[in-house]
């Protein structure tokens, strides 16, 4: 069953709220800055009440999610070049649908593994965070 994005029954998810900082809204998605100053990791979560697989969103929804990953993918390319970019929708812990993507560089605290459980998460100081907003802001407007 199709679900409308702008569904008033969606609700973030309180982990994922808790674990990360609005960025921007899109058309299906809203795109957040996880707060790991580890690495530049961005997660998108469809605006989809109840969605927890990508099989849950319709045709159209998914997508816009694809165009809004690629989006999401080249902000990240173009902001940091780096070295790979990793795309990830796992969602074991937090069952809601959720897309991580990380801008990856051969010296970050985990290269080559995956990010998960590798080193402690480092929240952005106040500074830093109001820093890489306002710069990939800055950089999704020129888009």
């Amino acid at each position: 069953m199709a679900r409308h994005p702008a569904d008033n029954t969606f609700e973030l998810d309180p982990r994922l709220a808790a674990d990360s900082h609005p960025l921007h809204t899109l058309e299906l998605g809203e795109l957040r800055l996880m707060d790991d100053a580890n690495y530049a990791w961005l997660v998108l979560v469809p605006r989809v009440a109840g969605a927890r697989e990508l099989i849950d969103l319709d045709a159209g929804q998914r997508g816009q999610l694809t165009a809004e990953i690629d989006l999401g993918l080249r902000l990240l390319r173009d902001v940091f070049r780096p070295h790979k970019l990793n795309v990830a929708a796992l969602g074991n812990l937090v069952p809601q649908l959720h897309v991580h993507l990380i801008a990856r560089f051969e010296d970050d605290p985990a290269w080559p593994a995956p990010v998960w459980g590798r080193v402690a998460a480092r929240p952005y100081s106040p500074e830093a965070l109001v820093e890489r907003i306002s710069m990939l802001q800055a950089a999704m407007q020129a888009r």
